[in-house]
């Protein structure tokens, strides 16, 4: 996702992105390891789109302060 729309979320669907973003990297690991995922380049995504929705929570909390 693109930190334009992540930022127009608010902090429980942000929350609920993190949380769906989770499963999926979870799911990409267990098909990684079993080698049945074909997509690596996926995981790395993933782990980035985790990171820029916890970036934008925290700064909204910050924000707050």
């Amino acid at each position: 996702m693109k930190p334009a729309e992540l930022k127009e979320l608010s902090p429980d669907e942000l929350s609920q992105k993190i949380r769906e973003a989770r499963g999926a990297l979870f799911d990409a690991c267990v098909k990684h390891s079993t080698g049945q995922l074909e997509n690596t380049a996926a995981m790395r995504g993933l782990r980035r789109d985790i990171a820029r929705a916890q970036t934008i929570l925290r700064e909204r909390s910050e924000a707050k302060q």
